[in-house]
This record gives structure tokens, C-alpha cells and sequence, in this order.
């Protein structure tokens, strides 16, 4: 809708992971770079685990968009509230594999066949499991499984392990060991500096075509950082209502003003949301059982809101400091 009014090829800001806006931050860079130290490696794990909207889906899209061509053949697996057997066929899926078998022995038959034929023609697998930390302890242990095909010495399977900090209380359990032995490396990603918020958003509206003067104030970006923690799917979000509303309100420069009625207004749609941080604990233990029993993919609504009601909160302890200090 604003694309038009400000200039751009396309939107800036979308929630959806795109290769093509990939900021590389520090830690971003770091986590890149165990990836490809790991696909040089051809074997073992590589576990990359980060807060929810710290961009581990982007780096896997980058990674896939950077090894298309090459001599590896690279599929990623999204739905993770897998048991062992599932999870065998939804990876033969990803790798755009049909089989009829009838049982897990068939299926590993199948798969190791294939595997052999990429082999054959100088080739090999890869897998990025994304939101890995909803994969039952067994179905972990299933990849660990599958990384043992291998053709003399040379490893034919390897897999990227992409999840929330769930995933690490997952691999320390006392029965992962053995998958513990096989992680090669490890990376926690973090959200952005305030200086690295800035370059985020300035990466992203190039990316998109914007060609002017600087589009937001430099004291506006340090509100945009700490209403939005640095976290890039919460910054997406609010930038994009950020340019929506200075569209609909004709304005070419985003200075304070601009940015706490966005906050204001953001903050209106909300005020029947309950107090999320203090029953969060108490939902993860409910919440976590049933996803690891039944198969859930959580929807993209539900996560936009959950990232507004962060938003939400930040702005309301940030109103409750400045009474503090007015009533001092």
C-alpha cells in the first residue's frame, strides 16, 4: 500500500524470512559462518538456537539461496512435532522424494538410496530443521540416526539445527550425549545493538529501493531500539505500521512525534491484552507438553500478536518509570 508513496520496489518490512534483506550483524555473521564451517566439515551437527525473531529462519534462507547450484542439494524441514517414523517422511518429502514404503525399515532403504545416487554424481544432503526445540528427544535421536550413512569414509547426511533456547535443554538432557558428541559447533544468536538497529532498518529500505535523504531521525531510531528490544521480526513489525501510517498521514520524515503516535496507537489496539511476561512461565509448562503431543504449527496471527503484546508491555513500563519520575 505505501510501497508506491515512498519510492519502493517492494515492502521493506514483511514478516515472511527473504534472503534478499538479510542483515548480517555480528552475531549474524558468527552464525553464518559456522554454517558454512560446517558444511566444509560434511558431517556432525550444527546447532544454532536464538529468541524467537532473531532471524534464524533468515539465515537458513540465506544459506539455502547461497548453496543453490553447488554440489549440495539442501532442503528444509519446518514442521518439527514430529515422532521418529514422521519425521523420516517428511524429510524424504523436503528432498522431493516419492515413496511407497510401508514401513521405517523401507523408508530408511529408500532414503539411503538415494542418498548413494546423490553420492554417485559428486553430490550430497543437507537438512535445516527449523524450530528444531519441538522435536521430541527420539526424533533428535533419529537425525543422529541418519547421520551415520555413510559410503566408506565419507559421510553422505549432515543436518542444521535451528531453535529457540528450548533446543539447548533439549541437547543437555542426560540421554542426548551421544548427540552432544556430534555437534561440531554451536551458535546463540542475540538481538540487535541500537547502533545495529539503525543499519537494520537503512539495509532493509535499500534493499527495497528507497533512494532519499535519511527516512527517520536519528533520536527516533534509539525509541525504535528500545520499544522493539532489537529483536528484527519486532522491528519489521512496527516499521511496517511506522510507514503505513506515514502514508495515510502524508509524512516523508518520521521524527518523535511520528514515532510515539505510532507507539500510542499501537498501544490503543491492545488494551485488552493480559499481563503476558508474568504468566509466561506457567504457559510454557502447559504449552509445551501439548505440542509435543499433538502436531501444531503455530500461526503467523497468533506470533503477530504475541510480538505486539512485547511492544505493549515495553510501552507500559516505560509510562510507569516516567510516573516514577514526575512523582519525584
Amino acid at each position: 500500500m505505501y510501497e508506491e508513496f515512498y519510492g519502493l520496489s517492494n515492502k521493506p518490512f514483511q514478516l515472511s524470512p527473504d534472503p534478499k534483506f538479510f542483515y548480517s550483524s555480528e552475531h549474524h555473521k558468527k552464525a553464518i559462518s559456522y554454517l558454512k564451517y560446517g558444511l566444509s566439515q560434511q558431517e556432525g551437527f550444527i546447532v544454532i538456537t536464538g529468541p524467537i525473531g532473531t532471524g534464524k529462519t533468515t539465515i537458513a534462507r540465506s544459506l539455502l539461496s547461497q548453496v543453490d547450484g553447488d554440489n549440495i542439494v539442501a532442503a528444509q524441514l519446518v514442521t518439527t512435532v514430529l515422532n521418529p517414523t514422521e519425521l523420516l517422511e517428511m524429510i524424504i518429502l523436503s528432498f522431493g522424494l516419492k515413496s511407497n514404503a510401508k514401513s521405517k525399515t523401507a523408508l530408511l532403504h529408500d532414503f539411503e538410496k538415494y542418498l548413494i545416487s546423490l553420492h554417485q554424481q559428486g553430490k550430497r544432503a543437507v537438512l535445516l530443521v527449523d524450530e528444531a526445540q519441538n522435536l521430541p528427544a527420539e526424533s533428535v535421536e533419529e537425525l543422529r540416526m541418519l547421520s551415520n550413512f555413510q559410503l566408506g569414509n565419507r559421510p553422505l547426511f549432515q543436518s542444521f539445527l535451528l531453535g529457540q533456547d528450548e533446543l539447548r535443554t533439549i541437547i543437555q538432557a542426560p540421554g542426548m550425549e551421544q548427540f552432544r558428541q556430534r555437534i561440531i559447533a554451536s551458535c546463540h544468536l542475540k538481538a540487535l545493538t541500537a547502533e545495529e538497529t539503525r543499519h537494520y532498518i537503512q539495509h532493509r529500505l535499500n534493499q527495497a529501493g528507497w533512494r532519499g535523504d535519511s527516512l527517520i531521525s536519528f533520536t527516533a531510531f534509539s525509541i525504535i531500539h528500545s520499544k522493539t528490544q532489537g529483536v528484527p521480526r519486532l522491528i519489521n513489525l512496527f516499521m511496517d505500521r511506522l510507514m503505513l501510517f506515514g502514508f495515510i498521514e502524508e509524512i516523508k520524515f518520521f521524527n518523535m512525534e511520528a514515532i510515539n503516535a505510532v507507539i500510542a496507537e499501537m498501544t490503543d489496539e491492545l488494551t485488552l491484552a493480559t499481563t503476558f511476561e508474568s504468566a509466561q512461565g506457567t504457559a510454557q509448562s502447559m504449552v509445551q507438553p501439548a505440542l509435543q503431543k499433538h502436531s501444531v504449527i503455530t500461526d503467523q496471527t497468533h506470533l503477530e500478536r504475541l510480538l505486539l503484546e512485547s511492544i505493549h508491555k515495553i510501552s507500559l513500563l516505560d509510562q510507569k518509570i516516567d510516573n516514577l519520575l514526575n512523582k519525584t
